[in-house]
């Protein structure tokens, strides 16, 4: 992989192929033709399920009934995806969440819709990110985070067509919780435990650990103890951005999620640690998903909202990008052509 010239620096040789660092199951399908139909089936149902969910929220001239059934399609997409990608086995997931969706949508219990509700949420949240490419470019970077951000989008769709009646702040604590936990089981594989962490991404990883502790617990203490001055000051400033602007900015997602999506898929192009700074991206995707899980949440608030955040969030991930890539000086002084690491293709199995 490098060589040393006569009197001179050692230099990497770009002559040799990069390969993916992981093994890899075997094709699912032993037939590629067969695997291309399959392949384009779950396309069609992630746009029929996608297309179905969203009349809950947009007023079309469509039969009612179509909604959950909708929703459930699209859990079911989502299991899929994820199982695939994640390399889990198919006939054990795919056939739960089948069941899951099946029951939901028959029985309509209030237990099975908001689990069901949750299951969605988790499984888009978790595979918006898995379905991310590593990226060496800036606009290759921008194109994955935008389809993360599509892909979690149908999510929540698919979580405000199940209708659940749960209670939003313990909905989202738990959604936030299983992904987070989902999201560190298959990271630990494919960003080689944490013992694979260099000084410099610990550091980084670290940093951003702290900063998620620190928005939360001052959220929170500022909603239970902090001053009535302050506590309303906040709130003049809410109630007006959403009155000039109709919707107001996640921080969250500004600050830690859609920054980490960013700064995840550049890092994983050099290193495979980079799936480290992505468990962190699936707060935003988290956090977006269960946005209008509330009957009572107005969707053009929740869009422009999004938009916000979105846009926000690519700022602060575009400039967390340029710092944390820069090379150092001594090693660009002996490389001569980077190898860039590879991945599987985006619909295929990472381990």
């Amino acid at each position: 992989m490098s060589r040393a010239t006569k009197g001179g620096r050692r230099r990497l040789d770009a002559s040799i192929p990069p390969e993916y660092d992981l093994p890899t199951r075997e094709p699912r399908l032993d037939s590629p033709r067969a695997a291309r139909f399959v392949m384009v089936l779950v396309f069609i149902g992630w746009l029929a399920g996608t297309a179905g969910a969203a009349t809950s929220i947009i007023a079309v001239d469509t039969p009612s009934w179509i909604v959950r059934p909708s929703a459930a399609l699209l859990m079911v997409v989502f299991a899929i995806g994820l199982t695939h990608r994640g390399g889990g086995h198919m006939r054990i997931w795919l056939p739960m969440t089948a069941a899951l969706g099946a029951l939901a949508v028959t029985l309509e219990t209030n237990v099975l819709l908001a689990s069901a509700a949750a299951v969605t949420a988790v499984l888009a949240s978790v595979w918006a990110v898995l379905v991310t490419r590593p990226v060496a470019t800036l606009w290759g970077a921008i194109r994955e985070y935008a389809f993360a951000l599509l892909v979690a989008l149908s999510g929540t769709l698919g979580v405000a067509a199940w209708n659940a009646p749960v209670n939003y702040q313990r909905f989202n604590l738990i959604v936030l919780t299983v992904s987070l936990g989902l999201a560190i089981t298959l990271v630990w594989n494919l960003g080689a435990g944490l013992h694979g962490l260099g000084r410099q991404n610990l550091a980084i990883l670290l940093g951003v650990a702290a900063l998620v502790m620190v928005v939360i617990a001052y959220s929170s203490f500022v909603r239970t103890h902090g001053s009535q001055s302050l506590v309303q000051a906040f709130t003049d400033m809410v109630i007006w951005t959403r009155r000039t602007f109709h919707g107001a900015p996640r921080p969250i997602e500004v600050l830690i999620g859609f920054p980490a999506l960013i700064v995840g898929v550049s890092l994983r192009s050099k290193r495979r640690e980079g799936w480290w700074i992505l468990v962190f991206a699936v707060i935003g995707t988290a956090v977006l998903t269960t946005s209008l899980v509330s009957p009572g949440a107005y969707p053009k608030y929740i869009g422009l909202s999004t938009l916000y955040s979105a846009v926000l969030g690519l700022i602060v991930g575009l400039v967390l990008r340029r710092q944390f890539l820069k090379e150092p000086s001594s090693r660009a002084a002996r490389a001569i052509a980077p190898v860039v690491r590879v991945e599987p293709p985006r619909f295929a199995a990472l381990k």
